[in-house]
Formats: C-alpha cells, sequence, structure tokens
C-alpha cells in the first residue's frame, strides 16, 4: 500500500507546521470555515479562516501549545494550537483579559507573565483546562 501513518516525532519543524495547520483548517471546516495559509506572516497570521456567513474572517496565529505573547496584542489574532486530538482556537485578546480578570496573572510565578503577560504552557495546565474547554472544536 502506498499510503501509512507517518508519526508526527519524525517529522522536522516545518514539516509540523504544514500538518498542524491542515489538522487545523480540517476541523475548521466542520464549523464552516475555509482556511488559507499566508505566505508570510501577515501582520501575526499565518493563516485567515473566512466563514460560509461571508462575513465572519478570522486571522490565526498557529501554535504549538496555549500561549499568550506582547507581540500579539491589539492584533485581533486568533490562537489556534493542537492538543493531542484536541483543537483549539481561541481570541488572543480576549482570553488572556479573562485570565486577568480572573487572577491567573496574580497567581502565576512567572515573571514574563507578570510583568508582561506574555506566557506559554508546554501542556494545559489542569486549573486553566476547563477554561480552554470552551474553545475546544
Amino acid at each position: 500500500m502506498m499510503f501509512h501513518c507517518l508519526p508526527y516525532e519524525q517529522l522536522n519543524s516545518r514539516q509540523q507546521e504544514n500538518f498542524n495547520f491542515q489538522k487545523v483548517a480540517a476541523r475548521l471546516a466542520d464549523y464552516g470555515f475555509n482556511s488559507m495559509r499566508l505566505s508570510d506572516d501577515f501582520h501575526g497570521a499565518d493563516f485567515i479562516a473566512m466563514h460560509a456567513d461571508g462575513e465572519t474572517l478570522l486571522r490565526v496565529q498557529l501554535k504549538g501549545r496555549l500561549c499568550f505573547d506582547a507581540k500579539y496584542y491589539g492584533k485581533g489574532l486568533h490562537i489556534a494550537f493542537r492538543d493531542g486530538d484536541d483543537i483549539y482556537v481561541y481570541s488572543h485578546d480576549e482570553l488572556r483579559q479573562r485570565l486577568i480578570e480572573e487572577g491567573y496573572a496574580e497567581k502565576s510565578t512567572s515573571k514574563a507573565w507578570v510583568d508582561k503577560g506574555s506566557r506559554s504552557w508546554p501542556r494545559i495546565p489542569n486549573k486553566l483546562r476547563p477554561i480552554l474547554n470552551e474553545y475546544r472544536l
């Protein structure tokens, strides 16, 4: 047979990014979005996703994990990442603000999060999972 699954870990970083885009785009398609990869980061976006309603347009930064970065603030970006078979898509600024309002910045021991609001987690913390579940596709 000419097709066989290739373990994600055997892909190089660029191949992993392409793989992640395809997985996220496929899931977004289930929700009526057509995703188009951009050849360069356009104001922080790796791809755009246009909804079938013709009005909803998401500018999406593809990440390998839950994260917030000061360079994305105020750009109207959504962050998409995979966690196993789960895919999460969230408004960067809205979720960041929600976590601050709910006191997660104050509870954090990360200097980058407290001082700049930048933070990433290699795995979704259990305390954030209930909030993140709202953004799971």
